[in-house]
C-alpha cells in the first residue's frame, strides 16, 4: 500500500489561477491539474492507494466552508482513495466545538499554515489547536521550515519547533518538508529524534527558483535523505508529494530507487501512515 499524506485540491473557480503560479514558482509545468479528479488520475499514474489533501483557511471566515467542501470530495471520491484533513485558522472561535465537529464528519486531521496564516508556529493559538486536536485523536499537519512562495520571513523554523515540542503534547503533529523546508541541517542537530512526524512533501524531486527573489532550492540527496531518516526513525517519516507542486510518480519512483532498505522503504511509504490514520 502507497499512501501519500500531502497533497492538494482547489476550487474549479480558482484552480487555473493556483496553478499558473505553482508553474511561475516552481519554473516548470505542473502535472496534475489542481483538482481532484485530476489527483485521483494523479494516483492512478504513481500507483497510489491513499491521498490525503490538505485545505489551508487563511481567515477564520473560510474554515466552514473549505470544511463542507472538504466533505463533499470525500463523499464523491473516497471510494476511489481521496482522505481529507479539515481546515482550521489560529483565529478560529470554540476550538474545541470545532474540533469535536471535525472528527464526527469523518475527517483525519487538520492542517495549519504559519507563513500563509501569518502566525509563528509557537503562538499560543497553535499549541491550543495542538491540544484540541490531540483531544479528539485528530492529527495535525503543518508546513515547517521556508515557503517558497513567501520566503522573506519564515514562520516555523527550528526554534519556534523546538519551543512547542517542550511546551505541549506532539504525538499527533506532522512536520511537512522533512522537518523544516531548507533548513535540513539544524532539523537534523536539533529535531531528529522528537516525537513527531515528518513527510517527504517538495524535500525529494525538483528545484525551485522563485522570480524576483533570488531563492534558489535543492532538495535532499540520497544520502542526506537517508541520513535524516536514519537520526529521526524510519518509523516516525511518512511518504508526501505536495502534488500538484510536485509529481507524485517521480516521487515514489525516488524512494523506490534510494538507498534504504526495502523495509524501510514500505514503512515510509504506507506503512506508517496506514498506522496512524487507522487504515
Amino acid at each position: 500500500m502507497i499512501i501519500d499524506i500531502h497533497a492538494h485540491t482547489y476550487p474549479e473557480n480558482i484552480v487555473k489561477k493556483v496553478v499558473q503560479r505553482m508553474e511561475s514558482v516552481t519554473g516548470s509545468r505542473i502535472e496534475a491539474d489542481g483538482t481532484s479528479a485530476g489527483l485521483v488520475a494523479s494516483m492512478e499514474r504513481a500507483g497510489i492507494d491513499h491521498s490525503v489533501f490538505l485545505p489551508v483557511a487563511t481567515n477564520p471566515k473560510q474554515v466552514g466552508k473549505l470544511n463542507a467542501q472538504a466533505v463533499q470530495i470525500m463523499e464523491c471520491y473516497g471510494g476511489q482513495g481521496l482522505i481529507s484533513f479539515a481546515a482550521v485558522h489560529p483565529d478560529s472561535e470554540r476550538l474545541k466545538d470545532l474540533m469535536r465537529g471535525i472528527r464526527q464528519a469523518g475527517l483525519k486531521g487538520v492542517k495549519i499554515h504559519p507563513d500563509y496564516q501569518d502566525t509563528y508556529f509557537d503562538d499560543i493559538r497553535y499549541m491550543k489547536i495542538l491540544d484540541a486536536a490531540s483531544e479528539q485523536g485528530l492529527l495535525v499537519l503543518t508546513h515547517a521550515g521556508m515557503d517558497e512562495v513567501y520566503p522573506d520571513e519564515v514562520h516555523c523554523d527550528v526554534k519556534r519547533i523546538l519551543n512547542v515540542i517542550e511546551t505541549v503534547k506532539c504525538e499527533n503533529l506532522i512536520l511537512a518538508h522533512m522537518g523544516g523546508w531548507q533548513m535540513w541541517e539544524d532539523v537534523k542537530k536539533y529535531v531528529c529524534g522528537a516525537p513527531v512526524y515528518f513527510d517527504t512533501s517538495f524535500s525529494l524531486t525538483g528545484t525551485v527558483s522563485v522570480e524576483n527573489t533570488g531563492v534558489y532550492g535543492s532538495m535532499l540527496d540520497d544520502a542526506q535523505f537517508v541520513e535524516l531518516v536514519r537520526e529521526h526513525g524510519v518509523e516516525k517519516v511518512l511518504f508526501g508529494s505536495d502534488t500538484p507542486w510536485s509529481s507524485q510518480q517521480e516521487n515514489v519512483e525516488w524512494v523506490r530507487g534510494c538507498s534504504l532498505t526495502e523495509q524501510e522503504k514500505e514503512q515510509i511509504l504506507g506503512g506508517n501512515a496506514a498506522g496512524i490514520l487507522g487504515i
